[in-house]
């Protein structure tokens, strides 16, 4: 009923403005009317309104909504006109056998244009106007903004802003470096200068509030500015990607906190979808470690990919349950859930005799360096070991393809962790010498906000007042955000064939002390003076930099431009054989029992692995206190 209502107004508004249109058209044209055209406006009158009524209708003038109203509704609006005119040439030529001069043709049909479409965006200007949502209170002060970006996505922001919040929020105007948009006015908003500006402008417009708004632009460049933004000391805030853009998103709920991830200052990763899908699709798959960060991760995308069954495997049952309630409420792939621990031989080879995974994905695995060093058998019990059980039964059970997670750590190792991931490492590539089944390994560096690692203990202190601790102010790292990791996780896959070792290109590292700075600003707080930052010194095992292969092995580049394999090195087949045959017969003869038991065993594979000193003392004097 409103529609016909709205409708029925705009057709008899319509009706009056083309006939007003006429009649003023012809006196504009004459000094004195002759009679004969006031004759000609009374007996057209009905038929002429029809015709433009019926144009307009055509053209959809009665479908539309004005409030919106842009370049398309426009140019309905002068189809619908110039056809409305033009028929009603035709009509005055038909019916009274005559024609009328061109000079009221061509005023009647400016006149309809000015009419017809003044009185649409009449409405969208009403309607712009009265777009203040009325929950807020009209006495909060007027937030000051600027827009970082003139571009699409800058100007899709402006008026987002000016729609969704009216005479709450003054845009003061945009900063963007395209020298051509310089001293320009978009929207009716200046564009105040470039990023060399953006601090002079800032304080000159007392801004409150700069949301940088680049979703076509780098990274780097995305990063570069957040970075100049934040030292004004207003409130900074993002709108990501260029998907926003291209499907039209960029609304308010959209603009959001800039976060760690946006100043990694490389770009986001794409993959092939179709890649990744053939050798997942309609396959079972077992992801082990699922309830962790990275393995939970992998399940996410696993399932968007339509498995035939996904097994879920972790020994922690709360973040098991985590997971499968997540993936049931967001998809329909059948899931199976199993509580089981990697070293469990015979519960891992239940698992593969009976669901016969094809594709395995192992993540599970003990992580944390420093407890790593503490517990330091631990660490070969489960990252040899239990990699060892997983990848011997999908060689007993015929999976296709074996890929498991490993780390930068096991470059040169200098912890226990990264040595345990190593020797894995050499585990999975001498079973993909004498098995039919694809083993792989993929290396890569931190992610941002996995369990346990430096993002989500820093906010943790900055939540808590402070301080922040860092162990070493020239410490850097690789970090990527856990959908890149995974993503390129199952794009390796994909390429896994004859026991690669895939790594990831993670572009530059960062430095840690920087992290924090950042992390500490991004909270609307200064470092140093809000919150401060205490260097800690180096734990155990930890290094200053590190690296994703050593000299020696060197990287071959890959169909994807991410995603290198490093080259084989020298694996020392008869001690693998031998250890793979001890694990298989007896494991309690092999697998260390103490920490001096350890460094031996990982020494037999990496002969320069040295211990930390740290860690050699606890472990010293651990062994003097249990012969007491």
């Amino acid at each position: 009923m409103y529609r016909w209502k709205r409708g029925g107004y705009l057709v008899v508004l319509d009706a009056i403005f083309v006939n007003v249109a006429f009649i003023l058209a012809i006196f504009l044209r004459f000094d004195a009317v002759p009679a004969y055209y006031l004759q000609v406006c009374l007996t057209t009158f009905v038929p002429s309104t029809a015709v433009r009524i019926l144009s307009h209708y055509f053209f959809g003038l009665y479908r539309r909504a004005w409030r919106y109203a842009s370049v398309q509704e426009a140019l309905a609006i002068v189809g619908a006109v110039t056809v409305g005119t033009f028929f009603n040439v035709v009509l005055t030529m038909v019916w009274l056998q005559n024609t009328l001069p061109r000079s009221i043709v061509v005023l009647d049909w400016s006149l309809c244009m000015a009419l017809v479409g003044g009185s649409r965006f009449l409405l969208r200007m009403v309607s712009q106007r009265d777009a203040i949502p009325v929950q807020e209170s009209p006495k909060e002060p007027m937030k000051r903004v600027l827009i970082v970006g003139a571009g699409d996505g800058g100007v899709l922001a402006a008026r987002e802003l000016r729609n969704h919040y009216g005479s709450r929020v003054k845009l003061v105007g945009f900063i963007d470096d395209d020298p051509l948009k310089e001293k320009q006015t978009i929207l009716g908003y200046p564009v105040l200068g470039t990023r060399d500006d953006l601090s002079r402008v800032a304080a000159e417009h007392h801004v409150d509030e700069i949301i940088v708004s680049m979703p076509s632009v780098s990274r780097a460049v995305v990063r570069d500015f957040v970075n100049i933004a934040q030292a004004t000391g207003r409130k900074v805030k993002i709108l990501p990607g260029m998907y926003d853009l291209l499907e039209g998103n960029v609304t308010v709920s959209k603009i959001r906190e800039v976060q760690i991830e946006d100043l990694l200052g490389r770009d986001p990763v794409q993959v092939d979808i179709a890649g990744m899908s053939a050798y997942i699709s309609g396959r079972t798959v077992l992801v082990t470690g699922a309830g962790g960060s990275i393995g939970s991760e992998l399940c996410r995308q696993i399932a968007k990919l339509r498995p035939e069954l996904l097994l879920l495997l972790d020994n922690s049952e709360n973040n098991l349950y985590d997971i499968e309630m997540e993936l049931k409420a967001a998809t329909g792939v059948p899931l199976v859930v199993l509580v089981k621990s990697i070293q469990d031989r015979r519960g891992i080879e239940e698992v593969f005799r009976r669901y016969k995974p094809e594709v395995v994905f192992h993540a599970a695995a003990h992580k944390h360096v420093p407890l790593m060093e503490l517990n330091p058998e631990e660490a070969i019990k489960n990252n040899v070991y239990g990699t060892y059980q997983v990848a011997r039964a999908a060689r007993l059970f015929g999976a296709q393809k074996f890929v498991l997670i490993s780390t930068d750590k096991a470059v040169n190792p200098t912890s226990i962790m990264g040595a345990s991931k190593r020797i894995a490492e050499m585990i999975i590539q001498y079973l993909d010498s004498v098995s039919e089944t694809s083993y792989a390994a993929v290396r890569f560096g931190n992610v941002l906000g996995s369990r346990g690692s430096v993002i989500p203990l820093f906010r943790k202190q900055i939540m808590a007042g402070g301080p922040v601790t860092v162990t070493h102010k020239d410490m850097i790292r690789y970090f990527m955000t856990i959908p890149e990791a995974v993503q390129l996780t199952l794009q390796a896959g994909a390429f896994a064939a004859q026991g690669e070792i895939f790594v990831l290109d993670m572009g530059e590292q960062v430095r840690i002390m920087d992290l924090a700075e950042t992390l500490i600003r991004l909270s609307g707080l200064k470092p140093y003076v809000d919150i401060d930052i205490k260097v800690t010194g180096m734990r155990p095992g930890e290094k200053l930099y590190e690296e994703l292969f050593t000299p020696e092995e060197g990287v071959d580049a890959t169909k994807h431009q991410r995603i290198f394999v490093a080259k084989p090195c020298h694996l020392d087949l008869p001690l693998l054989e031998a250890t793979v045959a001890a694990l298989e017969s007896n494991p309690g003869e092999v697998l260390p029992g103490d920490p001096v038991s350890t460094l031996e065993f990982i020494q037999r594979f990496l002969p320069c692995f040295r211990a930390d000193e740290d860690s050699r003392a606890g472990w010293l004097e651990a062994a003097a206190a249990k012969a007491e």
